[in-house]
């Protein structure tokens, strides 16, 4: 039966693409071998460097954020290396899965994922190290399942004090785009990031950005790549080509977020996240729930997961405001499976669109029964007005 109105995707990620970039990626498929692609991956590949705040090479893979994960240790770890990675929460622990197939060997912080990554728990485990056995410390940077950000100039730092050499691996997957990051302010050595989040792409591009210490490092390791390969991609890239059939349409779509990005400024685009992440965590306090996340200062800008009361379903929950009201929430995954439900506010999205999403969750929640007090849309309403009118008080002086 046909659903009148338009679907609201509010996962968090994929998010919702924007019409001009489905436009782009619908221009006719080109030859990637001609003078005019040159051009095209040169913009796309100067353009991930404004996002990811580098000078360093970015290397685009057409392949999601899993790809992304492995390129990054293929290149850089032996067999039998160890890393440390901080597990913050479900994709945190998917990597360090991936890792361990890779032959690898993950050393784990455990965290209770309701906050960001342990630095000082990353710094006693380096200072412990004295053998620099750890070869690179993993990091989320924005923890999809949770709702949660980790402090990564922190992390650097951490490092730093231990006086240790290993390299610095971030996921921004969920948080490219939307969260303020700086790789080489930060001393961050290999940034992994996807096209499907804040990008405002459909999934499918990967990226890699990578220091000179991490390219030093790739010429000495032996894990077998090929391709994943960052020299043979580099050596490509200079010129604007890639050493096989790019996903050339996709590169389209890139480009013209990029501009889109940067039609807004990347510094409004952060202060958006930020307005509408604190939005709907009062309204999640005005219906009387909890956010999953239980420090404040690590609260994401770009998602939000919601405990349930005892005893009640989140996907429940989520079926009925998928079926009755047309809109997608995420679920919870591994140790939070209808523990959570998380919304998703990132992207191309302003403050009608939050407002609409909030709107249908209390809606969904009174249909569901679940106890909850109402008004918490009326609470982000209330906040987004009072912090629109700041903003056009700047604008204006």
């Amino acid at each position: 039966m046909r659903k009148p109105g338009r679907h609201f995707l509010q996962i968090p990620g994929p998010s919702t693409v924007p019409d001009r970039v489905l436009r782009a990626i619908d221009h006719p498929t080109m030859d990637h071998r001609s003078p005019e692609f040159g051009d095209l991956g040169r913009r796309a590949l100067d353009g991930m460097k404004t996002i990811f705040g580098t000078e360093a090479d970015v290397i685009i893979y057409p392949a999601s954020g899993t790809g992304a994960w492995e390129a990054a240790l293929a290149n850089t770890m032996s067999t039998g290396d160890a890393v440390l990675m901080c597990e913050t929460g479900h994709f945190a622990w998917l990597w360090q899965r991936l890792a361990r197939r890779l032959g690898l060997d993950p050393q784990v912080i455990e965290t209770d994922w309701r906050q960001g990554a342990d630095v000082a728990a990353i710094e006693d485990h380096l200072h412990a190290d004295s053998g620099h056995a750890i070869k690179a410390v993993c990091v989320v940077h924005n923890e999809t399942s949770t709702g949660a950000v980790s402090d990564i100039a922190a992390v650097r730092a951490a490092i730093d004090a231990a006086g240790h050499p290993a390299l610095l691996m971030v996921d921004t997957i969920s948080s490219l785009g939307s969260v303020a990051y700086q790789h080489d302010a930060w001393g961050v050595d290999v940034t992994i990031g996807g096209s499907q989040k804040g990008l405002m792409l459909p999934p499918g591009l990967s990226f890699n950005a990578v220091s000179a210490k991490a390219l030093a490092v790739s010429e000495k390791a032996s894990l077998p790549r090929s391709f994943w390969d960052w020299g043979e991609m580099i050596a490509a890239n200079k010129t604007g080509y890639f050493p096989y059939t790019p996903a050339t349409n996709m590169l389209y779509g890139l480009v013209e977020a990029l501009e889109m990005l940067h039609e807004e400024g990347l510094q409004a685009v952060f202060a958006r996240h930020e307005r509408h992440g604190e939005a709907t965590r009062r309204a999640v306090a005005g219906w009387g729930l909890e956010v999953l996340c239980r420090v404040p200062e690590h609260r994401s800008p770009v998602l939000t997961a919601v405990m349930m009361p005892d005893g009640h379903s989140a996907d429940a929950l989520r079926r009925i405001i998928h079926g009755e009201l047309n809109m997608s929430l995420g679920n919870g995954l591994g140790q939070l499976q209808d523990r959570v439900f998380r919304i998703g506010h990132l992207g191309d999205f302003n403050d009608l669109m939050l407002m609409g999403t909030l709107a249908g969750i209390e809606m969904g929640l009174a249909r569901a029964a679940v106890p909850h007090t109402r008004g918490g849309a009326q609470a982000a309403l209330d906040f987004l007005a009072t912090a629109n009118a700041g903003e056009r008080h700047v604008r204006a002086a």
